[in-house]
């Protein structure tokens, strides 16, 4: 059984929520728009990260974070990128991925919206965390939790960030 936290479009920011939240968790996983080194340093310092980077992410962050990362976590596959969409509106690149090999579980940011949404056609959960940090169009920042235990996703938190 694995806890994971998931954040994305920090821009930058640091909030010393994210250790009070992501402290109980085995991983945390930033889904893009990371904005500087210091942010996964910090991230890293709690547990260990696995980060995409975003539109926003220069040659630095891109030089060490991939576009998409697939990756098993107990019996769940994962696929984890920034910019992904939702269920019936996929970014066409992405889609074809889906397509190709599918995943349970697909985590992605850009758009600021929390959403979390179960596709049927493709039997997988879509998690958007909405953004963390706080340049955006946004008013609440928000993280998610949830544990993997073998085949099932469950126990999913979403965390809003007042302040």
């Amino acid at each position: 059984m694995r806890k994971i936290g998931i954040l994305s479009d920090t821009h930058g920011y640091w909030d010393e929520k994210f250790t009070e939240y992501f402290s109980e968790c085995d991983e945390i996983w930033h889904a893009g728009d990371v904005g500087s080194e210091d942010v996964l340093t910090r991230l890293e310092a709690i547990k260990p990260v696995r980060a995409v980077y975003g539109n926003i992410d220069g040659h630095i962050i891109r030089s060490f974070c991939p576009e998409t990362l697939r990756f098993k976590i107990e019996d769940i596959a994962v696929l984890l990128t920034h910019i992904g969409g939702y269920p019936g509106k996929y970014e066409p690149k992405i889609r074809k991925e889906m397509d190709a090999s599918p995943a349970q579980l697909f985590v992605c940011g850009h758009s600021h919206i929390l959403k979390v949404m179960y596709d049927k056609s493709l039997r997988m959960l879509c998690v958007n965390p909405g953004a963390a940090g706080r340049y955006g169009f946004h008013h609440v920042r928000t993280l998610v939790r949830l544990v993997i235990d073998e085949d099932k996703i469950k126990d999913l938190e979403v965390i809003e960030l007042r302040g």
